[in-house]
């Protein structure tokens, strides 16, 4: 007697109610629902299922962030004249104030900290911060990181609720998230979506970019916003957009929280990000190269070049070996590599586990200081006040590494107007607008000479960065 398979009746009641297409439909989204429930954070009310649980635990962590910044004034031609300008009595370079929005996320209640975009807070005067019940309180800037593209802000204030910081390397393509920030100034806003792909790069100058990217709807004012997994961790922080207006097209980037950890903890304890090096140059694995390794996949860094007696030299490192993991979690890229090489601290050590045609390797290596200059005389920026700079000697290791010359920073005086450009002492400048430059007259000539603003190419540890100043 063949065995009869009974609906249950509410769902029975729902397949006789709706025509066939939507019968398909309800049934796949309960054939889904399990799998939703499942993360623990999906609760019923009324027999409906909500994120309204996790969302009212999370929402409290998440802030505007105000900020008011310089704005020059409408360009004239004598503001351009000293004599006029000293006649008058204006200042050399009359300004208004503009005022600006984007979110933040408390990690530290604590202490206050609260994780941001650098450039949302770029070039402040003034930073307010309004919490969810409308409290607002003046903040102060801990530490900046232009490279990652993550700040670190502090205020004092009673009955703080903080985000507890999840594992974003656990995250996989297809995982739930929602985007919690202040987009276009409005309020706060929660939007959701999927996990929809994972270590992109390739978005800025940068350097540091392993971003997470996601459908969940991220517009202006969304910066330093939180992304957060189902249970209520945050796992990244917003960063970017892309779309044909600056508007949310289902494409977005955020900070992996990994990386805005490492970020916070070195900005908590030094103030900055301290990057070493290990005197290397890395790569994406050519296809050539991974059919020679016979390699499962195209995943990992190729080695393209080792300097020599650098540390990574003395640690056994080859040219030709691809970094198929570091501290024992794969690599999916040579930016992926980069980046993460790019949060440890100097002194700290790190293990290379390294496809070669010999066969399997682990390598130990310790990441070391910057270069420094043998030059010993410092000189003044005149056009970037607090910085001072050292001009690399002509044949010295340096200047052979560079292929030509540079200039070191050998200090960035605080509070000013170089440190918040996002200037590090050890940086090593070799270029402005793409031309390069040897001696701090070079430099100086190219800074008076860029009438709309300049990019500054340099050095930190093994990596380049690009510094844009208008």
């Amino acid at each position: 007697m063949p065995t009869i398979m009974r609906k249950p009746p509410l769902l029975n009641l729902l397949l006789n109610i709706f025509n066939k297409p939507a019968r398909a439909l309800l049934c796949l989204l309960l054939g889904l629902l399990p799998a939703v429930t499942a993360q623990a954070a999906v609760a019923e009310v009324r027999g409906l299922p909500t994120l309204a649980p996790v969302v009212n635990q999370v929402t409290p962590a998440v802030v505007n962030v105000s900020v008011i910044t310089p704005a020059p004034m409408e360009d004239n031609p004598l503001f351009r004249d000293p004599f006029f300008r000293r006649f008058f009595n204006l200042p050399d370079r009359p300004q208004r104030k503009e005022q600006a929005t984007g979110s933040g996320v408390i990690v530290d209640a604590a202490r206050g900290y609260i994780l941001t975009n650098n450039h949302v807070i770029k070039d402040a005067e003034e930073v307010i911060v309004t919490l969810k019940d409308r409290r607002q309180f003046p903040a102060k800037l801990v530490g900046t990181d232009p490279g990652t593209d993550i700040a670190v802000l502090q205020i004092d204030a009673p009955g703080l609720s903080a985000l507890r910081i999840g594992d974003s390397d656990a995250l996989q393509v297809g995982d739930y998230v929602l985007a919690i920030g202040n987009p276009f100034g409005i309020g706060q806003t929660v939007t959701s979506g999927i996990v929809s792909a994972l270590g992109r790069s390739g978005l800025s100058v940068e350097g540091y970019e392993d971003f997470i990217q996601t459908d969940a709807s991220i517009n202006p004012g969304n910066s330093g916003g939180a992304l957060v997994n189902l249970r209520g961790e945050l796992i990244g922080i917003n960063t970017a957009i892309i779309g044909p207006s600056g508007g949310n097209v289902g494409i977005g980037f955020a900070v992996p929280s990994a990386m805005a950890g490492a970020v916070l903890a070195q900005i908590a304890r030094y103030g900055e990000v301290r990057r070493g090096r290990l005197g290397m140059e890395m790569a994406d694995v050519p296809p050539e190269v991974q059919s020679k390794l016979r390699l499962p996949s195209l995943d990992g860094a190729l080695i393209s070049n080792v300097e020599k007696e650098s540390p990574a030299a003395r640690a056994g490192l080859r040219t030709g070996d691809v970094v198929i993991a570091l501290n024992g979690r794969p690599v999916r890229s040579s930016a992926e590599l980069r980046a993460r090489l790019g949060l440890t601290p100097v002194g700290d050590e790190v293990e290379f586990s390294v496809a070669r045609a010999s066969g399997p390797q682990r390598i130990r290596a310790r990441i070391a200081p910057p270069q420094a200059s043998s030059h010993s005389e410092t000189q003044v920026v005149v056009q970037l006040p607090g910085l001072r700079v050292v001009e690399i000697e002509r044949g010295s290791p340096l200047a052979q590494r560079l292929r030509g010359g540079g200039l070191v920073v050998a200090a960035v005086d605080a509070d000013s107007r170089a440190l918040q450009a996002g200037f590090r002492p050890g940086d090593i400048i070799y270029a402005v607008n793409r031309r390069r430059v040897q001696t701090l007259a070079e430099l100086q000539g190219l800074l008076r000479s860029a009438e709309r603003g300049y990019a500054i190419s340099l050095l930190r540890g093994d990596f380049n960065l690009t510094i844009i100043l208008r």
